[in-house]
């Protein structure tokens, strides 16, 4: 009883002691970032934004990218995606290496059953006969650092704020991957509809070209009309080559991304014009993105683990006090192991501190310092990569809404020429070169709006991924916070 009761005491001691911390107190840096949004010419007209309508964050990506075939392919790429599984898995190591830093904290007890059995020859002992020894001991055993300075909880900590760290990272490559796939979706569509022009192009100058022959066989058309005729049918044959391999390229890049071959069992896609995604997600001020995005909130958390490291960098100055005991029972035979007065204990406590290593303890000091000065600084530089970010997109939201009309209007009015130099030529009026001319910019006219169609969907999936989107499935989803578990 006297030693159970002597250990209760120090135990106790122990835990009132050990409250002690030398990590400075967090503070969170200023962001380095204007206090709203930049406004003017650039960035069109403010949008015109719901007031009931939740941040991005909270918006499910199902509801952002109504398109069933899409929403599919990123189901798939959720369950597949090896960057993302990766990044699942470091989460998983990180948890586990912060328990094991976590134990530290908390007394190491084991058991041990030991038997020992040994001979001394005659002619080493005094009687000069042969002495045999049998020894048997059983019992429990215990070690435990008193964490009096914090270092073992500064290390704690300093672990588990790599662990939320790494959650974070997680769920910036499952924002990112929604989005990429997103992006890679609608390229692959816009080569459709380029093939798709391409070849009615095609069509329609090969028809050309066999009219202006007809004209040339009864001399009504000269051979350089049929020459500039046959201009138009190769390079629209020339641009169906490229855009064919183009199109290929941009389906292995999905297939990347979506970790498997595409499944042939796709829903039907939905059109690039007939695309619609939301357009007036607000916005917020650019402190919403503090707690928004997770990478900064993983910078944050990597900062916050180099303050821990500074509390266990002081800490080392300090005396260290371990205690180690055991209790058990011992007998020089298994059957007296427990027999009255077997019983057996010891007690130990240990002190050390240092007095000189050279500098080492400083140079620890200055380096975790130093890690944190370059954790403020990455964590500010995530904060301003996030406000341009959001600052181009928003851009972009405006402008290129502006730009599909004006596109739409043009092609339009390349159409109404191109219908107009072919009624001049046919009425002997202008040459072949004004037809070639209206059909080629025609062309051209109905590619650039396929890019811009692709353009303006690309910036709204963009703006809504740099403001925190893409995590949730579906709006007002309770999902678990990324790095959330049972302390």
């Amino acid at each position: 009883m006297h030693f159970l009761q002597r250990g209760a005491v120090a135990t106790a001691a122990a835990i009132l002691m050990a409250s002690c911390s030398l990590q400075p107190v967090y503070q969170r840096p200023t962001a380095p970032v204007a206090a709203a949004y930049p406004q003017g010419e650039g960035y069109g007209a403010a949008a015109s934004v719901d007031a009931d309508l939740p941040p991005a964050a909270d918006i499910g990506w199902r509801d952002f990218l109504p398109d069933e075939r899409l929403q599919r392919l990123i189901e798939i790429a959720l369950h597949n995606n090896r960057d993302l599984r990766a990044a699942a898995l470091n989460v998983a190591q990180v948890q586990a290496e912060y328990r094991v830093q976590r134990a530290a904290l908390y007394p190491q007890i084991g058991v041990g059953v030991q038997g020992e059995r040994s001979r001394t020859p005659g002619s080493l002992t005094q009687s000069g006969n042969p002495l045999d020894a049998r020894s048997a001991t059983v019992g429990l055993s215990a070690a435990w650092e008193i964490d009096f300075f914090g270092r073992v909880k500064s290390l704690s900590d300093a672990a588990l704020e790599q662990y939320l760290a790494s959650a974070q990272a997680r769920q910036s490559v499952q924002i990112l991957l929604v989005s990429q796939v997103a992006d890679q979706y609608f390229t692959v569509l816009a080569y459709d509809d380029q093939l798709a022009v391409t070849r009615k192009t095609f069509e329609a100058a090969t028809s050309s070209l066999a009219i202006v022959q007809r004209r040339f066989d009864v001399g009504t058309a000269s051979e350089l009309d049929v020459a500039q005729a046959q201009t138009l049918v190769e390079n629209a044959r020339m641009n169906e080559a490229d855009q064919l391999r183009l199109r290929a390229q941009a389906e292995n890049r999905l297939v990347l991304l979506v970790g498997q071959p595409l499944p042939p069992d796709l829903p039907k896609p939905v059109q690039l014009s007939e695309q619609t995604l939301r357009d007036d997600v607000p916005a917020g001020l650019p402190s919403d993105l503090l707690m928004r995005r997770p990478d900064i909130l993983q910078a944050e958390a990597l900062l916050r683990s180099e303050n821990a490291n500074i509390g266990a960098a002081r800490a080392a100055f300090f005396p260290r006090i371990a205690l180690t005991g055991t209790f058990g029972t011992a007998s020089s035979t298994l059957g007296g192991l427990f027999g009255a007065g077997a019983s057996a204990w010891s007690f130990v406590p240990a002190l050390t501190a240092p007095i000189f290593d050279a500098g080492a303890n400083q140079a620890n000091l200055d380096v975790a310092k130093v890690r944190k000065d370059i954790g403020i600084a990455q964590y500010e530089k995530a904060i301003q990569v996030a406000f341009r970010e959001v600052s181009d997109n928003l851009a972009a939201r405006s402008n290129y809404q502006d730009k599909l009309v004006a596109a739409l209007r043009f092609t339009d009015a390349q159409d109404r020429r191109m219908r107009l130099a072919q009624l001049r030529y046919e009425s002997g009026v202008d040459d072949y070169l004004n037809v070639l001319s209206a059909q080629t910019d025609l062309y051209n006219a109905q590619l650039g709006l396929v890019l811009v169609r692709m353009n303006r969907l690309e910036s709204l999936v963009d703006l809504y991924r740099s403001l925190g989107g893409g995590w949730l499935r579906d709006t007002g989803n309770a999902e678990r916070v990324a790095g959330e578990f049972t302390r």
